[in-house]
This record gives C-alpha cells, sequence and structure tokens, in this order.
C-alpha cells in the first residue's frame, strides 16, 4: 500500500455525541486521525482507547503531557515510535500539548506526523509553533494536522506555511453546524504528493452533534516522487 489517508478532527472532549463522532470518523477511514481535544482526565487512557476501538481505530497508549492531542492509526500502517510533548502555558491556563508519531505503511518511508491544538492567545500560539517546528525539523517528511485557532492570516499559521505547505481542503470547519471559519488544517513537506481530494458521504447531522468542529482530510501517496499523480485508493 502506498496512499494513505491522514484526518485531522477536534472531537470538544467527547462531550458530545461520542456515536456520531465514531460514524463520522468511520465513513472517512483514515489511517492516520490526529486528534484534539480529546479527554485528558479521571479515566482517559480508557475512555481514548474504548473510542479508537469503536472508530476501528487503534491507539498507541497513555497521553500525559498531551494537552489532549493524540493519534490514532489504522492496522494498514506501521508505527514506529510514539510521544505526547507538553507545551508552557501562562497560569491557570488550558493545558497545551502536541502528539508525534513516525508513521509508514509497509515497505515506505516514515512519515513524522504532528497533531496540534494551539492556544487561544495570539502570543502562545507564535511561541508554541516555533517549538513544534524545532521537534520537527530534524526530519525530511513531514505532515502537521490540527486545530490552529487561527486562519491564514495568523502568525502561527504563517510560521508553518514557511516551511511546509497546506494540503486539505481550502474549506472552513468552524462552527460545525454552520462553518465560518478555517481552523483546522493539514501541511505536508512539499516531497510529500497529494492526490486529488476524495469526498466521503458524511452525515449534516452527526458532525452537528459529533463537535463543534468538522473534520479535515487528504490522501498522500507515499510512493510516489512529487509531482506525480495516482488517483488510485
Amino acid at each position: 500500500m502506498s496512499t494513505i489517508r491522514v484526518a485531522s478532527y477536534n472531537l470538544k472532549d467527547l462531550t458530545l455525541d461520542r456515536r456520531a463522532a465514531a460514524r463520522v470518523i468511520r465513513t472517512i477511514d483514515p489511517d492516520v486521525l490526529c486528534l484534539q481535544e480529546v479527554p485528558r482526565r479521571l479515566f482517559s487512557p480508557w475512555r481514548v482507547s474504548a473510542f479508537a476501538a469503536e472508530c476501528g481505530l487503534y491507539w498507541s497508549g497513555r497521553h500525559r503531557g498531551s494537552g489532549g492531542t493524540t493519534i490514532f492509526t489504522s492496522l494498514r500502517v506501521h508505527v514506529a515510535e510514539s510521544s505526547h510533548l507538553r507545551l508552557p502555558v501562562a497560569a491557570l491556563q488550558r493545558t497545551r500539548g502536541y502528539a508525534v508519531m513516525s508513521v509508514a505503511p509497509a515497505g515506505h518511508p516514515a512519515l513524522l506526523v504532528a497533531s496540534v491544538h494551539l492556544s487561544l492567545d495570539a502570543r502562545e500560539r507564535v511561541a508554541h509553533a516555533e517549538r513544534i517546528l524545532r521537534t520537527l525539523s530534524a526530519s525530511a517528511r513531514v505532515l502537521l494536522a490540527g486545530d490552529l485557532n487561527e486562519s491564514e492570516s495568523g502568525a502561527a499559521w504563517r510560521m508553518f506555511a514557511g516551511r511546509l505547505r497546506v494540503v486539505s481542503p481550502a474549506r472552513p470547519t468552524y462552527p460545525a453546524k454552520a462553518p465560518h471559519r478555517m481552523l483546522d488544517v493539514i501541511f505536508a513537506s512539499p516531497d510529500l504528493p497529494v492526490l486529488p481530494h476524495q469526498e466521503v458521504p458524511l452525515d449534516d447531522a452527526d458532525l452537528a452533534a459529533a463537535s463543534d468542529h468538522r473534520p479535515t482530510w487528504v490522501d498522500l501517496n507515499v510512493g510516489l516522487p512529487d509531482g506525480a499523480v495516482d488517483a488510485s485508493r
């Protein structure tokens, strides 16, 4: 397998309709799912693991320090390494962090994937973007996905775009019921070829019930040189 689907979804701490969220994710059928706002406190490892199973996906384990970010995967890809890293925040503010995973389909070079959820404070977003980019700087094949809490005019967004390119569809993701802001986005390094976007039949009622964000996704062909096109999946 050389084609992988990567998706990103803010789950609002699973405080809305968990079953609707699982139906949305199963319909998208991602190989790598970057999540934001997953449960972090009492019984959270059990809740996250159970939700992964409900989605037909697998979770690499505990996410202490993640700030509510994590990554699920399908059995179609191999996970070489996984970690959750804390980000500094001002006193009494929501904890922040990001998840990083080295993942690849069998027989292909690994991708370094990051799931991020940036701060509501613009200065913190810039500081966090700088730190995240330093973590990713050693890898040539990078994919970064998440809720940036800002649009393309934001300073943190522009920092990511200075090294990576936006590969997810240019459409709003927030709020889920009537989206008009594109807060959720996927970036990739220039050498990763992107396939034409494939829509899937998502139910509008499920999207509105599952979260206050809509998911976004992209298909990559990790077996092709940059610029080649393969419409298969």
